[in-house]
């Protein structure tokens, strides 16, 4: 590492060498040969036997990957453009080829049809990613999901769910955020070999105006890379269109992220659940004492990055003058891959924390029973109409009680002593012990919760696992309600 100047942190810290690898120079360039390696075939293929030769075919192949980055970095100096300073090195390397090289096409037939071949790569491992994710959870979820906990409107106290429960709403969303990505990897295309400007016209001129044949080209090559269908119509580049919904997918994943990672460190503070926190771990370098929760708040910055985002990507497309303008590139350059490593560095990040979270059942039952009383009194004027006291009686009863419970705890630091105050209270018929009768099963308070984490789980997560089971490093095939 060269320490006298700026390292980007996305790849020295936070994300997977993986990722790195397929936003590397190498693999762009490297794919950049397979492209005119692709069309150079499909051009012979299709007749242009007197142009390409076999042995041109056979020159480029046995070089795709053999590239002397300095030579075409000294090119690109001199001329200022890289595709070219890249067909100049290429052609150096295979001399006999060197005047089929590219033929016909424009800069962008390599620029797009990489940028597509990669971001597709790119979202089978955030894809593969995210089931772990959504793995983890759903272990999590199903372990959980008899536990009482607080519920939180307003993060202010509400009735109680399972920590199960809880789980399950993140588990949606980052469904939800896989069938994007399904409904992304549907609308990638090949750009195919279309020109300067969309038109062919360079390919109708070597074809000898054969349509049929320029239709086969723009269809073989894509066929070559990898593409079942091609973009049937462009300007020069792909549309930016398909860019914008790159971004607000991936930063779909981010905001996924982000609300697990804030409600966790909530509940850090409640000491209700925590991430991992491993053996050697400093929490803070002056309190001692302290577990912060740092993947969760590093996660929460890292996706409030990705969330920002999409504006670039819209701008950009909406500025794209009629066929192409280049105000697209230099953008294009940072901000693809950053939401790829973005959304790498917030997955990886997901998974380890996901993997092994801590609950404390003893504070949740804390928390539970210090607001459980004022949930309960629903329950209590219910029973205390079936012994014969007037519905709205019982109301006002329960409401004058409930208020000075409520004062006492925030003004005095006290208990909650609204039981104490319901039994001692001689127009109500209970004692202390029955009320506390009622309040004894925390189960009675979660509705159905846990059958519902439990009929979620089995209907739509573990069928949705098991279609994914090849992508799952730890797929387990005994994950069943």
């Amino acid at each position: 590492m060269n320490r006298d100047i700026y390292q980007e942190p996305l790849v020295s810290r936070y994300t997977s060498k993986e990722m790195q690898v397929l936003f590397s120079e190498k693999k762009k360039f490297t794919t950049w040969r397979k492209c005119w390696i692709a069309l150079a075939e499909a051009q012979f293929e299709l007749g242009l036997t007197d142009i390409v030769t076999s042995e041109m075919l056979e020159e480029l192949r046995s070089s795709w990957d053999k590239i002397d980055y300095e030579i075409a970095a000294k090119k690109e100096q001199e001329i200022r453009h890289d595709v070219m300073a890249h067909v100049y090195e290429f052609g150096l390397r295979c001399p006999k080829a060197a005047g089929i090289i590219h033929l016909g096409a424009t800069s962008q037939f390599v620029v797009c049809n990489t940028d597509l071949l990669i971001q597709r790569e790119a979202f089978l491992l955030i894809r593969k990613a995210l089931l772990q994710v959504i793995k983890n959870l759903a272990v999590f979820a199903y372990k959980y999901r008899d536990l009482p906990t607080l519920g939180y409107t307003h993060y202010q106290p509400a009735q109680p769910v399972t920590v199960g429960k809880r789980n399950t709403l993140y588990i949606q969303d980052l469904i939800m955020d896989l069938d994007y990505i399904e409904s992304f990897l549907n609308q990638i295309k090949a750009r195919g070999v279309k020109g300067t400007v969309g038109t062919q016209a360079t390919f109708l001129d070597l074809f000898k105006g054969d349509h049929c044949k320029v239709r086969a080209l723009d269809e073989l090559v894509a066929k070559k890379l990898g593409f079942h269908s091609v973009f049937q119509v462009t300007g020069q580049t792909y549309t930016r269109k398909l860019d914008m919904k790159l971004a607000e997918t991936l930063a779909g994943i981010g905001a996924s992220a982000h609300k697990f990672a804030v409600d966790l460190r909530l509940l850090s503070n409640l000491k209700v659940q925590e991430e991992p926190f491993e053996k050697n771990q400093t929490g803070s370098s002056a309190m001692a004492y302290k577990r912060n929760p740092m993947r969760s708040e590093r996660m929460t910055g890292l996706a409030r990055k990705l969330m920002g985002l999409p504006a670039d990507f819209s701008a950009t497309y909406s500025n794209q003058w009629f066929e192409r303008t280049l105000d697209d590139s230099a953008i294009r350059r940072m901000d693809i891959p950053q939401c790829f490593l973005l959304t790498d560095a917030i997955l990886k990040l997901f998974i380890n924390i996901t993997s092994d979270m801590v609950v404390f059942p003893k504070q949740c039952s804390k928390h539970l029973f210090s607001e459980l009383p004022f949930m309960a009194t629903e329950k209590i004027l219910m029973e205390a109409v079936n012994r014969g006291v007037g519905r709205q009686e019982a109301h006002e009863i329960i409401k004058e009680h409930s208020l000075c419970a409520g004062k006492i705890i925030k003004e005095d630091g006290e208990e909650n002593d609204l039981l104490r105050r319901l039994a001692e209270d001689v127009r109500l018929p209970f004692s202390f012990a029955e009320l506390q009768l009622i309040l004894e099963n925390q189960q009675d308070f979660v509705g159905r919760a846990p059958q519902q984490t439990e009929e979620y789980l089995k209907e739509i997560v573990y069928p949705l696992l098991e279609r994914y089971k090849a992508e799952l490093d730890f797929y387990d095939s005994t994950l069943t309600v």
